[in-house]
């Protein structure tokens, strides 16, 4: 069965392929099939997967996997939020994408940081909510939550990884999400904890004999 993935990230691709392997599934971008992406308006992680996944699923005209992920802070009301990509407001576009994202990067630390001074409660976590849909309609869509949980440091530490990862410290592990391995962070992250479940709906609903 192919699914499309409501999203042109190639680095997201690979995690989901990896993630969902053994499953009689194509994962294939909505951008290979020239699919816009869609808007995402929605107050909730899971209003944003579902909107996005109906959208490829329709354009398409098949089946269509969707997530939204961010990092929520209840010290803030569950800030950053479905807005953690851009949480720290627009930054000059560079010629390189990788370069632009960087910058993004630090100034969504740097407000959270700032927002956080002074705050003792440093909780946090990682949310990733998965969509799966059979069609644009599908009354029964296949839904997985996965939560990571940590708490904000005062200073980043670690060199890998992307976004929040530098302040995101996991006490069990004793590191910083930055610090971890790729294989070590694709183990127990809120999108492999997501994605474990999803297979098991996928097994259940979809892939059943």
């Amino acid at each position: 069965m192919r699914l499309v993935l409501a999203s042109n990230n190639a680095k997201k691709l690979a995690e989901l392929q990896q993630l969902l392997a053994g499953l009689p599934l194509a994962l294939v971008t909505q951008g290979s099939l020239g699919i816009a992406e869609a808007d995402e308006p929605h107050a909730s992680f899971l209003e944003n997967a579902l909107a996005k996944a109906r959208h490829a699923a329709a354009a398409a005209g098949g089946a269509a996997i969707a997530d939204d992920s961010g990092l929520c802070v209840p010290a803030l009301g569950g800030a950053p939020g479905v807005i953690s990509a851009h949480y720290g407001g627009p930054v000059p576009v560079q010629p390189d994408r990788e370069a632009t994202r960087r910058l993004q990067d630090a100034a969504n630390n740097a407000l959270l940081l700032q927002r956080l001074q002074g705050v003792a409660d440093r909780r946090a976590r990682f949310v990733c909510t998965l969509v799966a849909l059979r069609r644009a309609d599908d009354p029964e869509p296949l839904v997985a939550v996965g939560r990571w949980h940590g708490q904000i440091l005062d200073a980043p530490r670690g060199e890998g990884g992307f976004g929040y990862d530098p302040l995101m410290f996991i006490p069990g592990l004793g590191r910083t999400v930055a610090e971890l391995t790729a294989g070590e962070k694709n183990a127990c992250s809120h999108r492999a904890l997501a994605a474990a479940a999803l297979r098991e709906a996928l097994r259940e609903a979809w892939l059943r004999g």
